[in-house]
C-alpha cells in the first residue's frame, strides 16, 4: 500500500538552521526541525535571500511613510526592498498552492506575523506590524493556517494550529472533486462536533452556507471558526451533544459520562478522560451520524501529532 504524501508546511529557512540571516547566522528551532520534521514535509523559504539581498547583508526594518509601510535599510537609507518583498510574496503564494500550513519567523520585517516593529511613529516605535513578504503571501492564500515559531510553545496555540492544518488539508482533498451541495453538506456534517467546540452560532451559520452550496463563503467562515483555540466550555458542549445522540445509554452510564465532562470543563480532568469513555460507549451503542465525526475520530496522523504535543 502506497504511503500518503506528507502534508507540506512552508517554514522560514533560518528556523531550519540554514545560515541565511543578515549576519550570516541562523535561528534554528529544534522543535521545528526535530518534531515537525518527523511528520511534515518542510519547505524552506527565505524571501530576503531569494530577492537577491545575499548573506551577509544590510539589515532592514519596517518604517511608516505616510499611510504606507516600507522595508528599508537600517543603516543604508537608500536601500528599499518593499516592492521586491511584496512581489515575491505574491509569487510564492501562487507557486505554493498545495501547502497545508506555514511557520513564519517571529519579529522579522519580512516574515513576522504579529507585533513586528515599525519605525518611527508619532508616539515612538509601534509593535503591531506584519512582515511584508508574509502579508503579501497571505493576501494570496488568506485561509492558509499560519503560526510563528515562538507561539508554538503555547500548548493551546500549538494544538489550534495543527487542528487548522489538518482541517484545511481535508478541505484540499475534498476540493479535488467538484463540490456539489451534497458533498459540501457531507463535509460540514463530518466537522459538526469540531465546529460546535468552537461555538454553536458559527456551526449553524456554516450549516446554512453548506445547504446553499456557497463554497467560497463556507471556506472563509470555516477557517475563521477554527481560528481561535476551542475553550473547555466549547469542547464540553460538543461532548454533551454527542452523548445526547447515544440513545442506548443507561441512567448510570449517562450520569458517569456527564460527570466526567463537567469535571473536564472545570479543569479538573484532561479531555482524554471523558473522550475515551464516550468512544467506549459509542463502541457499544453505535450512532451512524457520529461515525465520521472528525472531533471523535481524527485520522491516525492527526491524533498522533496532537497527542504528542507536536
Amino acid at each position: 500500500m502506497t504511503a500518503r504524501p506528507k502534508i507540506r508546511l512552508g517554514v522560514s529557512s533560518c528556523l531550519l538552521g540554514e545560515k541565511v540571516r543578515y549576519d550570516g547566522g541562523h535561528k534554528r528551532d529544534s522543535y521545528v526541525v526535530k518534531t515537525l520534521g518527523r511528520f511534515f514535509e518542510l519547505i524552506p523559504i527565505c524571501p530576503e535571500v531569494e530577492i537577491g539581498m545575499g548573506v551577509p547583508r544590510e539589515p532592514i526594518q519596517l518604517e511608516r511613510a505616510g499611510k504606507k509601510i516600507r522595508a528599508v535599510g537600517v543603516k543604508d537609507r537608500e536601500l528599499d526592498v518593499t516592492e521586491k518583498l511584496s512581489r515575491y510574496g505574491r509569487k510564492m503564494a501562487r507557486e505554493l498552492e498545495g501547502l497545508g500550513g506555514y511557520v513564519f519567523k517571529s519579529g522579522s520585517p519580512s516574515c513576522g506575523l504579529f507585533g513586528v516593529n515599525i519605525y518611527p511613529g508619532k508616539r515612538g516605535t509601534a509593535k503591531n506590524g506584519r512582515g511584508l513578504y508574509a502579508e503579501a503571501f497571505l493576501e494570496g492564500q488568506p485561509f492558509l493556517p499560519t503560526e510563528e515559531e515562538g507561539r508554538l510553545g503555547d500548548p493551546d496555540l500549538r494544538d489550534n494550529f495543527f487542528e487548522r492544518v489538518f482541517a484545511y488539508y481535508r478541505w484540499q482533498r475534498a476540493s479535488k472533486k467538484r463540490f456539489t451541495v451534497p458533498r459540501l453538506v457531507s463535509f460540514h456534517a463530518a466537522h459538526e462536533l469540531q465546529l460546535l467546540s468552537h461555538g454553536e452560532r458559527r456551526c449553524w451559520e456554516l450549516g446554512r452556507l453548506a445547504v446553499r452550496g456557497d463554497k467560497a463563503a463556507y471556506l472563509s467562515k470555516f477557517m475563521q471558526a477554527l481560528g481561535e483555540p476551542a475553550a473547555k466550555r466549547g469542547r464540553a458542549g460538543a461532548l454533551r451533544h454527542a452523548m445526547e445522540c447515544i440513545k442506548g445509554l443507561g441512567r448510570d452510564e449517562r450520569s458517569e459520562l456527564a460527570g466526567l465532562i463537567q469535571e473536564y470543563q472545570r479543569g479538573r480532568l484532561p479531555l482524554s478522560v471523558p473522550f475515551v469513555l464516550l468512544r467506549r460507549y459509542l463502541g457499544c451503542h453505535p450512532v451512524p451520524s457520529l461515525a465520521a465525526q472528525t472531533f471523535l475520530h481524527p485520522e491516525p496522523l492527526e491524533a498522533a501529532v496532537r497527542r504528542m504535543g507536536c
